[in-house]
């Protein structure tokens, strides 16, 4: 069992016939993801990488029964990329991009919104979701961990590896990278509440970053709906205040958004809160090991 992304998940990339697209492709059907095929409207009818490459989203999906696209495209085209998703009513949409312009991404979010939300977004500016075991839909090494029942949502991507990484002997049931932009698609809370209803999550681990209010909402929503068991980390506890850090975007101006606050706030409604990732991975072992 897993959250958003199975094995019976039929995965499309657009952009699959770029470098980076190539590449992950590879490496997501060596993972043993299914991946039934790519979209690029300029090379519609060719086969890459032993796939068809069609010319739209609705298309590709008609074709092949494909529920999840993942988005290999160039920054400037990503907006464009993922309303065609969007207007497929394609189930999930995985935006590895970097770079994405924040009003791109706002303009896409609210779009998918308009549409009834009936297409999640994951990302942008992020490593995908992965489901070990079962399939793999972005970015994230398919081999540093095994299946489990541990739940992952981060705003980091490698620390999304290293906590995988340093649990790998629990294992998880999914571990998803939301990204660190200001403005992404699906959130903590998100996460969070999937993670709550999955039967074969026993625990999860939550990732966060300074700046914004992000953990602190989601330390109200622990406190109100979730019973399962939650451990956290938040980067950036040596952030110097008032400097813009690292991808997060994240300004930190006195006590607001500064990884302390968020660490209180957790605290505060019972969540374990490491000071390092490792620390973290020790409280989760703790509670794995105890069950």
């Amino acid at each position: 069992m897993a959250i958003w992304l199975t094995e019976n998940s039929k995965i499309i990339v657009q952009g699959m016939t770029g470098g980076e697209g190539t590449k992950h492709t590879r490496r997501m059907l060596a993972a043993g993801a299914k991946v039934v095929g790519g979209v690029n409207a300029r090379k519609a009818g060719i086969v890459h990488e032993g796939l068809p490459v069609f010319g739209t989203v609705k298309e590709a999906m008609e074709q092949t029964g494909a529920d999840v696209s993942v988005v290999f495209v160039p920054p400037v085209a990503t907006k464009a990329a993922v309303k065609e998703a969007i207007d497929a009513e394609i189930p999930l949409c995985v935006v590895i991009t970097e770079g994405v312009p924040v009003h791109d991404t706002t303009e896409f979010w609210a779009y998918a919104q308009a549409k009834g939300n009936k297409t999640r977004i994951i990302g942008p500016n992020c490593p995908g979701i992965a489901s070990p075991g079962a399939s793999n839909a972005g970015i994230i090494p398919a081999d540093i961990t095994t299946p489990g029942r541990i739940g992952l949502v981060s705003k980091s991507g490698t620390l999304t590896y290293q906590l995988m990484y340093e649990l790998r002997d629990f294992g998880f049931s999914t571990c998803v990278g939301i990204g660190g932009d200001p403005v992404i698609g699906t959130t903590h809370i998100d996460a969070l509440q999937a993670f709550q209803d999955d039967p074969n999550t026993d625990a999860i681990v939550m990732i966060g970053e300074i700046g914004g209010d992000a953990e602190e909402r989601a330390a109200a929503y622990i406190e109100e709906n979730v019973t399962k068991p939650v451990v956290a980390y938040v980067a950036g506890f040596t952030a110097p205040e008032g400097k813009t850090m690292g991808h997060a975007g994240a300004i930190v101006s006195g006590s607001a958004g500064t990884a302390q606050a968020k660490k209180e706030a957790l605290e505060k409604v019972g969540v374990r809160v490491g000071k390092t990732p490792s620390e973290t991975a020790r409280l989760m072992r703790e509670i794995m090991q105890s069950r």
